[in-house]
């Protein structure tokens, strides 16, 4: 079974930072594509970025320029650094990653997510 974890939400000023952390674990042969959701309250989940193995990130429109994305794949880790945050930035904020598991399939994976506050 894999799993992904979040971490790194939390409250945070407008125009402060925070950096989330996603984590892959269980068994499985690679990891191609990692994506970085959010969800605000009463509406649908949003897709802000997505980062394909060997390649670069691609960010929506209202976060370009803000957020950045990496990834340690030695580590099996994403990172979502976010900057400049304002309080329309609130949301739980998950990852995505779409993993070659032993049987040679391709599957999507999620996590729980992780909360960001932002005040004003």
């Amino acid at each position: 079974q894999v799993q992904l974890v979040e971490s790194g939400g939390g409250l945070v000023q407008s125009g402060g930072s925070l950096r989330l952390s996603c984590v892959v674990s269980g068994k499985f042969l690679d990891i191609d594509t990692l994506r970085w959701y959010r969800q605000a309250p009463g509406e649908q989940r949003d897709l802000i970025a997505h980062f394909p193995r060997g390649g670069t990130p691609i960010y929506k429109e209202f976060v370009k320029g803000r957020f950045t994305c990496s990834r340690d794949d030695a580590k099996n880790m994403g990172y979502l650094q976010m900057t400049n945050l304002k309080p329309e930035d609130t949301a739980v904020y998950s990852c995505g990653a779409d993993v070659y598991l032993t049987t040679g399939l391709r599957q999507e994976y999620w996590g729980q997510g992780t909360q960001v506050t932002v005040s004003s």
